[in-house]
């Protein structure tokens, strides 16, 4: 977007705002409406309370349902709340099924009772329908609101059935065929249906080389089949192959960043939900993962306690003791980076484990002579002291390379073990390459110590 369409939008904005602000109701709905949704929602929460209340008055139940849909996930829940309740149950009826799922997944369950008591019966029962359906599981994120036709049908019936569905349909690309148990046969594009000869019947045009998610398959499987197979949606079937819903790709970018950020916070050992939640819930959530990496740091400090000796006689090694242990955690970190994402791709399979292993160990040994020459060159300089510099250099060259190698290997025997290879969080590496360094550091200069005397 340039500089002018910029300024357009800010004049928009505040023109709206200005409306708003000054309880004209037909101006504010006739400029705010002209908006994208998106637009609409990034207005909407920038709004105080008491303008958001305006907003509510202003705004029919299913135009405030386009605005929900786009409000950002960790704040549509407390703004839902805030409505009156019948508003918001008709709010939540309007809504795209599987969105409203999402949002009352997240609230408080006698809220979510009397929201369904109050919203009309039919949505009531299509989103009961998904609420019973375990988070994170291709049935916990799809839609019933999909066109479906029968394969006895013609074209030119299917056609006529297409148009009087369509308005409720959250995708018509894609239609799917069943028989008359209902199970899926087969699938059509709407370009198909559109160019086959209205005399056909659809069995005839279809394709029954259909790809199609269990109800019960974890959502990140399914965003990893639609993004391998360009889908712009996915069938779910149940065990017997019956046509439960779909899912579609605006899900699927949903999930794919849930899923990124879940991975961050198990990265960086935190949960990043409890930003928001009271002081000494965030610290409970928090406190077992730096208990398990206080005992770990305790055991390193043990190590450097039974080369107390060497330390007395050579206090200057004391000094590189943070630059090699710090050295072995962003190695390990990097590593353990590489190893996730590629868990995560697929990139292990397709190339295999030892391959990957490999490209990592070497990239290590790589890394490890180039900073260890380095460390060697200026701290000669620095101390005047050859054989020091190549101590340091030398256990840099062997801490980076099996910092690599653990950094890569833990995430894949967890993996190995069915636990998310997330956990392998990064404070946790770098803990365990703090060991490691220290014990190659003082283990070689323990060994070399005529040398240094």
């Amino acid at each position: 977007m340039d500089k002018r369409e910029n300024e357009v939008q800010a004049h928009i904005r505040e023109k709206i705002e200005q409306a708003l602000h000054e309880e004209q109701i037909d101006l504010f709905r006739s400029d705010f409406l002209e908006m994208h949704p998106y637009d609409q929602a990034e207005f909407y929460q920038t709004q105080n309370q008491e303008f958001r209340y305006l907003i509510y008055s202003y705004l029919a139940p299913e135009e405030m349902a386009d605005v929900i849909e786009h409000v950002e996930k960790e704040q549509v829940g407390h703004f839902i709340v805030e409505m009156t309740p019948t508003y918001a149950a008709q709010v939540l009826a309007k809504m795209a099924t599987d969105d409203a799922v999402d949002i009352l997944n997240d609230l408080d369950k006698n809220k979510v009772a009397s929201y369904l008591t109050i919203m009309p019966k039919e949505s009531a029962e299509e989103i009961k329908a998904l609420l019973h359906y375990e988070e994170k599981t291709a049935g916990s994120i799809m839609t019933t609101e999909f066109v479906v036709v029968a394969s006895d049908m013609t074209v030119k019936e299917a056609m006529r059935h297409l148009r009087k569905e369509a308005p409720e349909a959250e995708t018509i690309y894609y239609i799917y065929v069943v028989d008359q148990d209902q199970r899926l046969v087969g699938v059509i594009s709407l370009r198909d249906l559109i160019i086959a000869e209205g005399a056909f019947t659809i069995e005839d045009v279809m394709s029954d080389r259909v790809v199609s998610v269990s109800v019960g398959d974890d959502q990140a499987d399914v965003a990893q089949m639609v993004r391998d197979y360009d889908f712009l949606a996915l069938p779910v079937v149940d065990f017997q192959n019956h046509l439960l819903g779909i899912i579609t790709v605006d899900d699927i970018m949903d999930v794919m960043e849930e899923e990124a950020s879940d991975d961050y916070s198990k990265l960086a050992g935190v949960d990043v939900d409890s930003v928001d939640n009271n002081p000494i819930l965030a610290a409970k959530k928090r406190l077992p993962w730096l208990i398990i990496l206080l005992f770990l740091g305790l055991f390193t400090a043990s190590i450097i306690a039974r080369f107390e000796e060497t330390l007395d006689q050579v206090a200057l090694l004391a000094i590189f003791i943070p630059l090699i242990a710090g050295m072995a955690g962003n190695t390990g970190t990097q590593a353990l980076a590489v190893a996730v994402r590629g868990i995560a791709t697929g990139e292990f399979q397709k190339q295999g484990i030892v391959k990957i292993i490999m490209r990592e160990a070497t990239t290590g040994l790589i890394t490890g002579m180039t900073c260890g020459l380095v460390i060697w060159g200026i701290i000669y300089i620095w101390q005047g002291t050859l054989f020091l510099g190549f101590l340091v250099g030398l256990s840099i060259t062997a801490t980076l390379f099996v910092a690599t190698i653990s950094g890569a290997l833990v995430p894949l025997i967890m993996n190995h073990f069915k636990i998310d290879p997330a956990v392998a969080s990064g404070p946790f590496i770098t803990t365990i390459n703090d060991i490691i360094s220290v014990t190659i550091y003082f283990g070689m200069a323990t060994a070399f110590m005529r040398f240094l005397l």
